[in-house]
């Protein structure tokens, strides 16, 4: 078992334990109003990315519902847009709910919602990316760590070729705290390892813009002025990737995140370098439980991992670690994680992609 793999069980285990110590302090005999034991969930978007929808929605549902019986949930998703969120939450706040799981659109234009909520005594916390103001708490994956996971990857991919290596960067939108923690740890690695990044631009987490900028770099670097592609997601990637494929360019390592299906089959094709896996189950479970303990008035510092510290805000805080997925470790992340089975990934066209890595 390699270190990563047991960062993430230590994780998996101290979530499970804290979801029991939830479970066993709740009092379903308290009376109260409907609203004051309903979460409210906003989501961020359903379009570019599925896994809200198919993965966070119904995790989290579930998981405040295996700890609260009289728990319901308010869910309602932005479909990539701000104000489209921000009147979501205001309806929220409208309709008395007690605590607010927000991942935000824009993690940069949220203070005065909290202060709003706040004022109402509305406990917010930020999922899987940090939104600015004083909120009760914040869980997600680590940011920064999983950009010098793919930036490492990125070095795995090149090889003894690295030191000579020119990069393209292509990073998430600049409006999400994510991207810039993503973009920070992949400098931390690529710096002084790699010649030079010669090219670098948001693409906004949209593919369309990313293959717009992909084919820029190449207008301008040439097809040799660059060795490989450091993409913040997967979405991106596969813009990318059909960019590079449609300008003739081969053997150019690209990186992702998300560990989308289309993704693990590229890299099981050896298309795409690697992507990043972060299991759904351990962050909706810690967001679940601290949102149980917010229901319940209880101190949520004690079943938090660590402090985020924005904007003079010291904000109580489970941050997770994920993992890199290469061809050589489908088996053993996304397929042994539960994420997808090996029917879900080795369709017809990449059924020989799979029994070249040992997917049955």
């Amino acid at each position: 078992m390699n270190a990563m793999t047991r960062r993430i069980i230590v994780g998996t285990t101290a979530a499970s334990m804290a979801l029991t110590l939830a479970a066993c302090g709740q009092d379903d005999s308290t009376s109260s109003t409907s609203s004051s034991k309903t979460v409210g969930l906003l989501l961020p978007e359903k379009t570019s990315s599925t896994r809200y929808e198919s993965f966070d929605k119904p995790l989290i549902e579930s998981s405040i519902n295996g700890l609260c019986t009289k728990c319901t949930v308010d869910y309602a998703n932005a479909d990539g847009d701000e104000q489209t969120q921000k009147q979501q939450f205001d309806d929220m706040l409208n309709k008395g709910v007690k605590v607010i799981l927000l991942d935000p659109v824009n993690g940069k234009g949220t203070a005065s919602w909290i202060d709003a909520a706040n004022a109402k005594g509305v406990k917010v916390i930020a999922y899987d990316r940090l939104a600015t103001g004083n909120v009760a708490a914040y869980v997600a994956y680590d940011s920064e760590r999983a950009g010098e996971l793919q930036g490492q990857a990125l070095l795995d991919a090149l090889g003894s070729k690295a030191s000579s290596a020119n990069i393209v960067m292509i990073n998430g939108a600049e409006a999400d705290p994510n991207a810039a923690q993503f973009k920070a740890g992949a400098h931390k690695v690529l710096d002084g390892k790699v010649k030079k990044v010669v090219y670098e631009q948001s693409g906004e987490w949209k593919p369309d813009v990313a293959a717009q900028k992909m084919n820029e770099a190449i207008q301008r670097l040439g097809k040799d002025g660059f060795q490989a592609v450091y993409s913040a997601n997967d979405g991106m990637s596969t813009a990318i990737i059909g960019a590079l494929q449609s300008a003739g360019i081969k053997n150019v390592p690209v990186g992702g995140q998300d560990a989308s299906v289309d993704a693990i089959r590229r890299v099981l094709a050896g298309e795409q370098a690697y992507t990043i896996y972060k299991p759904f189950r351990p962050e909706t479970d810690a967001a679940a439980n601290l949102a149980v303990y917010l229901i319940q008035g209880l101190d949520v510092t004690s079943v938090a991992t660590t402090v985020t510290v924005s904007g003079g805000n010291r904000i109580p805080s489970t941050l997770l670690t994920p993992l890199v997925v290469t061809k050589q470790k489908v088996a053993e992340t996304v397929i042994a994680g539960g994420l997808y089975k090996a029917s879900d990934i080795c369709n017809d066209q990449y059924s020989d992609a799979c029994s070249s890595a040992g997917i049955k």
